[in-house]
This record gives C-alpha cells, sequence and structure tokens, in this order.
C-alpha cells in the first residue's frame, strides 16, 4: 500500500516541483494543466508511432518542453498578462489536444494500443525512480549552485540581478521552460499509469500542484509530504467502495479536494 501510494504521488510532486520554480520566479503556473494532458497525449503518439518507449519519451520530452520555452519566450517579450496568457495556454492545449487526437488517430476520446501498455509493478518502480531523480536534482540545482540562488530572489528581488547585470526575464522564461519540463514527466507517468491516452488527463492536478506550493511555503520536503497527504486520500477514493458499499460517487471524486480544502483552513488556523 505505501509503494502505491508513493507511486500515486509521483506525478503530482513533480508537477509541484514545477510549480516551485515558476513561483520563485514570481510567476503562478497556471498553465500546468494544458501541458500536463498535452505531455501525455505526446507519449502515446510517440511511442504508437515509434514503437519504442525510450524514443517516444524523449521526443515527446522535446516538443513539450520547446512549446513551454516558445511560450515563455512570447509572454516575456510581448510583457503580456501572465495570468490571462497561463489560462489562454490551457485552453488551446485542450483544443490542440483533441485536433491532433482526431488527425492522427480518429478519435477524441480515450486513446489504446497494444504497443503502449506497460505492467504495473514496471510504472510504479519507474516512476519512484524518476520523481526520486528529479526532486533531488532540483534541490541541489536551487539549493547548491549560484544559478539556483539567482532562480530563488527572482520574483520577490529582481533588482539585486539587475544591479549584477543580469537580466530576471531570462530567469522568468527559464521558470516556464523548467516548469514545462517537470510537467511533461506529470502527464507522462500519468498516461503510462493507465497505459492510455485519457482527454482532460490532468484532471486539476495543476491546481493542486500550486496548493501544495503555497501549503508547503516554497520547502520542497514540506510540498512532497501535502502532496502524499492529498494522493493518499485520491488513492482511498479509489479502494473505499471495496469496504464500504453505496458511497456516492461525487464524495469519492471531491475526497482529494476536500482533503485540500481542509488542510488549507487548518493552515489558516496558525
Amino acid at each position: 500500500m505505501i509503494l502505491d501510494i508513493l507511486s500515486f504521488s509521483c506525478p503530482l510532486i513533480l508537477a509541484s516541483i514545477g510549480a516551485l520554480f515558476s513561483e520563485y520566479a514570481g510567476i503562478l503556473a497556471l498553465f500546468l494543466d494544458g501541458f500536463i494532458t498535452f505531455s501525455g497525449f505526446q507519449l502515446f503518439l510517440f511511442v504508437s508511432l515509434t514503437g519504442n518507449f525510450a524514443l517516444g519519451m524523449i521526443l515527446a520530452c522535446l516538443i513539450t518542453t520547446f512549446y513551454g520555452l516558445l511560450f515563455s519566450f512570447l509572454v516575456e517579450k510581448s510583457k503580456a498578462n501572465q495570468f490571462i496568457a497561463a489560462i489562454g495556454i490551457n485552453l488551446f492545449f485542450s483544443a490542440f489536444v483533441s485536433f491532433l487526437s482526431f488527425c492522427f488517430f480518429k478519435n477524441r476520446g480515450v486513446l489504446t494500443n497494444p504497443s503502449f501498455y506497460f505492467s504495473p509493478i514496471f510504472v510504479k518502480i519507474f516512476s519512484i525512480i524518476l520523481s526520486i531523480i528529479l526532486v533531488a536534482s532540483a534541490i541541489y540545482f536551487l539549493y547548491f549552485t549560484q544559478k539556483g540562488i539567482y532562480f530563488r530572489i527572482t520574483g520577490t528581488n529582481a533588482d539585486v540581478l539587475e544591479v549584477k547585470g543580469i537580466h530576471p526575464g531570462n530567469y522568468r522564461i527559464a521558470a516556464w521552460t523548467i516548469a514545462t519540463f517537470y510537467a511533461f514527466f506529470a502527464g507522462a507517468l500519468l498516461t503510462l499509469r493507465v497505459s492510455s491516452f485519457v482527454p482532460n488527463l490532468s484532471a486539476g492536478k495543476g491546481w493542486m500542484a500550486l496548493a501544495a506550493v503555497f501549503l508547503g511555503r516554497k520547502k520542497i520536503w514540506k510540498i512532497c509530504l501535502f502532496v502524499i497527504i492529498f494522493c493518499g486520500a485520491d488513492y482511498l477514493s479509489t479502494i473505499l467502495p471495496n469496504f464500504i458499499q453505496n458511497i456516492p460517487s461525487s464524495v469519492l471524486l471531491a475526497l482529494p479536494y476536500l482533503t485540500i480544502l481542509l488542510i488549507t483552513a487548518l493552515d489558516k488556523q496558525k
């Protein structure tokens, strides 16, 4: 059960780390949901086309991250409203994924392919190992490198960077790109978990990631702890019907979000 909850938490942990980078840069990562869904589709598409998991993963990661870099560059250089731009990105990917799904598979619904099947134990182990590597990389970069220090003051003390001759806009672009990179792996793990692509794959994971960053006060260990609590509630909602009959599905679906609201309310009392 512990292994199940940990692997279940991995996509949201990675999305939360991506949100943390953007939060340090002074940007609210409202675009995560769109990129998570797009990432899952890209992985399914390229693995299905190539028949090779590693190659499909690399191609999907490169394309998804490129889109993150492109959008971040356009938003920064045009000085667009980041909130509106992020919402627009989510809407764009919702339509774009549906369009691509019809173009390649003549289907806008759930996509399956015999070459896109992964055993549950492989997905669990792969999710945990990948998450440990990516979270450790984020910790090292943010807290043990000079650029990481610059990153952490971009959103609060951008003037310090300008005095040093460093353009804060470059770090904001990097924040979007890194957040997209982590969102890709979140979407990829969600797709691997069900061995198929499901429309609206993110299902609010981006918002949950932002809540975890807020509650964790930008401390990675706290963020991971809150994510595990959220996902523990989510996992509980999937197995609860096995023990208690006739539970309304609406209650089960709402359980993770009710957990977030409860923790937020308790946090406000401190």
